[in-house]
């Protein structure tokens, strides 16, 4: 097949370690992905990463190291058939005296099964397993695969490497690109040098058709305007910036919340998925410290209903600020998972009868609502001394007001009833003693 047909960032695949670029935190000297390689003592892996970071290279330079064949599957084309016919390619292999690499690339879209199918040639050594994927292995691949393989992270490409990936390309394309085009173009890859390398050669195809009547930084412009920066809609980026947006307004850093919000916007997530996280973020990071901020949370998810964008994502950002400016409370959070661990441990005991509705003339005759007492007819509308856990169950204390914000009063007033059912406990004490004597 003629090169012209052959994608570029398949043209200057790398040939050999010395030219591959990246990942230094994998193949430097002394470490593990790279001593296996330099001794030829390679084993099952996944390689996990970004798009354009090098997976499929790093397991064709792996097969190439120790002259293994190389057998690849891609998970989203493959089926058990496929994966049958590789195994049967690995065993000749090793009949030959052949070592085999299996390379699966997406690897994650595996089901359990498939995932389950490769255990036994691992073990007996028929293949060397080498997964690619972009999602977190801890969630997309089973125990058991996992426990038979070693899992390597890529990282994305700093912008100084692409450019070298860059400088290298361009001397095959027909293009007189300066180190001014080739930043550009790293920055818009977003550290992928695949989407880079395909920039560039499409930079190439436009250059060649204007015939030097068009400047090339414009064409360069063209190729990268609309680039959109890496954001997975279900996969690891996607999480990893909502959980970053999260702890920034936890943290009370209404400037790092807004660039969180900003990325997950520009890459296309749905404003109303944050708003939904601003609601959770009110409530179990602010609590009563500020209950403005859960009523201003869900006016932001109204007006994002009601109105769309870009005045909905608006109200959203403001929300998401007066969050973080917000004074901070866990205490209810805390307070309801605590009774949530009582309720799951206790089983199920009765509602006293005193704390029942006696809507019927059967109820009132057994005992609904007698002695109980209510609260308005009390001094201060309070019934010092009241129980209202179930008789067999001591009182249990799960709220616990921090001294921010709104909450620092409402302990104090929690500390002012707490001391009045002290006290007539100690009153009701002494007159048992009294009695007594």
């Amino acid at each position: 097949m003629s090169d012209r047909f052959t994608p570029l960032a398949s043209r200057i695949r790398p040939r050999s370690l010395d030219e591959f670029v990246g990942q230094r935190h994998l193949l430097a000297p002394g470490k593990p992905l790279g001593e296996a390689l330099r001794t030829g003592n390679v084993h099952s892996m996944v390689l996990w990463g970004p798009p354009g970071t090098g997976k499929t290279t790093l397991a064709m330079l792996v097969a190439e190291r120790v002259s293994a064949r190389f057998i690849a599957l891609s998970a989203v084309f493959s089926g058990v058939k496929e994966i049958r016919t590789a195994i049967d390619q690995a065993r000749t292999a090793r009949q030959d005296g052949q070592r085999a690499i299996l390379f699966v690339d997406e690897i994650h879209r595996f089901n359990k099964a498939q995932q389950d199918g490769f255990l036994p040639y691992i073990e007996d050594g028929t293949v060397t397993l080498i997964g690619a994927t972009t999602q977190n292995p801890s969630f997309e691949l089973n125990n058991a695969l996992l426990s038979r393989v070693a899992v390597y992270v890529l990282r994305s490409l700093s912008d100084e490497e692409v450019v070298d990936i860059l400088r290298r390309a361009a001397k095959i394309v027909p293009l007189a690109v300066g180190e001014q085009e080739l930043r550009t173009l790293a920055t818009a890859a977003d550290g992928d040098a695949r989407r880079a390398l395909s920039c560039l050669e499409l930079a190439g195809q436009l250059a060649a058709r204007s015939e030097g009547e068009r400047p090339l930084a414009d064409i360069v412009a063209e190729v990268v305007t609309g680039g959109v920066r890496r954001f997975d809609k279900g996969g690891d980026d996607f999480y990893d910036q909502i959980s970053a947006l999260h702890k920034a307004v936890r943290g009370s850093s209404p400037d790092a919340a807004l660039y969180w919000f900003a990325r997950m916007i520009d890459g296309g997530c749905d404003p109303l998925y944050v708003a939904r996280r601003v609601v959770r973020m009110a409530s179990e990071d602010i609590g009563n410290a500020d209950p403005r901020a859960l009523a201003l949370a869900l006016d932001a998810w109204s007006v994002q209903e009601r109105l769309g964008s870009p005045e909905g994502e608006l109200a959203i950002a403001q929300a998401i600020v007066y969050c973080a400016c917000a004074a901070k409370s866990n205490a209810v959070y805390k307070a309801y998972e605590a009774a949530r661990r009582d309720v799951q441990s206790g089983g199920s005991p009765p509602v006293p009868l005193r704390l029942r509705n006696a809507p019927t003339a059967l109820m009132k005759r057994l005992g609904a609502s007698e002695g109980y007492r209510y609260a308005h007819d009390e001094p201060d509308g309070y019934a010092a001394g009241e129980h209202y856990f179930p008789d067999e169950m001591p009182p249990r204390r799960y709220y616990y007001p921090v001294s921010r914000g709104l909450e620092s009063r409402i302990g104090e007033k929690l500390e002012q009833l707490r001391q009045r059912d002290a006290a007539l406990r100690r009153r009701v004490g002494a007159q048992r003693e009294s009695g007594d004597d």
